[in-house]
């Protein structure tokens, strides 16, 4: 048994999840619940709950946190996170430790998995390699020369449209707003709203604004013309996005996790399409895409191990 254990959470625009793992990287107890209106209230009923889990005569060393967003992970405050407003401007690390007592880290959620699945996962393999987190927004992590980079990497609202849409965080054209699932599902929403034919409109009783990405897929599978052309145009943008990363980057790998990597025979397979069209042959040559070995775990494994790495039986020294 481990005499080490770490509380990590990953807040999310969707979901927050809370997990128990130990110094060898093992998820020993997870929580998850909708992030909802109310994230803090959210975020600490979880942790409360997963202290809970700790194993008899043990304690945790610490609390690690993985945002959605821009953070300053020294000051640990949530500079700004687009996807879930409420906590911009938030002392999230002074939050939490006033509570819990106890070592806090805050980190971007996007790093955290990139550096799970570095020590962990489908990067172990990889010296360098960027990661993107495919949800509700998108998110990005750098690996460089097998060292986790502590840069914004915020992919998703890298521009891939001079004059389209306004995105979330203010600017123009973010890859975030053509190719996440918020950007699938309001396409699909615009489409039928101007009278497009679709499966999609019989879903939920007629009130297709409850659409998941999921549900896009599926009826993407079953042949929907609709829903087969938007997670296309979606993964086209997506491609763009990634060649940008390539050819920036070189990396040895693009390693892609989040709710969307299961729409992979559509969207992903038209991104890796249009990714070998738009980088160098060179680069696209020598770079693999692939799937995340850890899926939704990775932030939480990776911001264990960031906490640990932080030093195990730290205090709080706000």
């Amino acid at each position: 048994m481990s005499e080490h254990y770490c509380i990590a959470g990953d807040i999310g625009g969707t979901n927050i999840r809370v997990s128990l793992v130990d110094a060898e990287h093992q998820i020993v107890s997870k929580l998850k619940e909708p992030t909802g209106t109310q994230p803090l209230s959210v975020l600490f009923r979880l942790i409360d709950s997963i202290s809970l889990k700790v194993p008899e005569g043990r304690q945790a060393c610490g609390i690690g946190l993985a945002v959605a967003g821009i953070v300053d992970t020294a000051a640990g405050v949530v500079l700004r996170s687009p996807n879930i407003p409420v906590l911009s401007g938030v002392d999230l690390q002074e939050e939490v430790a006033k509570r819990y007592g106890t070592c806090t880290l805050i980190e971007n959620d996007a790093n955290a998995a990139a550096f799970g699945e570095k020590i962990a996962g489908a990067g172990r393999d990889f010296g360098s390699f960027v990661l993107l987190t495919l949800g509700t927004g998108i998110g990005g992590g750098i690996v460089l020369n097998n060292r986790l980079l502590h840069v914004a990497a915020e992919i998703g609202h890298t521009t891939v449209n001079a004059t389209g849409p306004q995105c979330g965080c203010g600017s123009l054209g973010c890859l975030e707003s053509y190719a996440s699932a918020t950007a699938i599902i309001g396409g699909a929403i615009s489409a039928m709203e101007k009278g497009t034919a679709s499966i999609l409109k019989e879903s939920y009783n007629g009130n297709f604004y409850k659409l998941t990405a999921e549900d896009i897929y599926k009826a993407a599978l079953e042949g929907d013309p609709l829903a087969r052309l938007v997670l296309r145009e979606a993964g086209k943008a997506l491609g763009i996005g990634i060649a940008n990363m390539i050819n920036l980057m070189s990396p040895e790998a693009v390693i892609l996790t989040g709710g969307l990597v299961g729409a992979w025979k559509i969207y992903i397979e038209a991104a890796i399409v249009e990714a070998s069209k738009r980088s160098f042959a060179e680069l696209f040559s020598k770079v693999r895409i692939v799937r995340s070995s850890l899926g939704d775990d990775a932030g939480s494994i990776g911001m264990a191990a960031l906490t640990f790495e932080k030093g195990v039986g730290c205090r709080h020294n706000g």
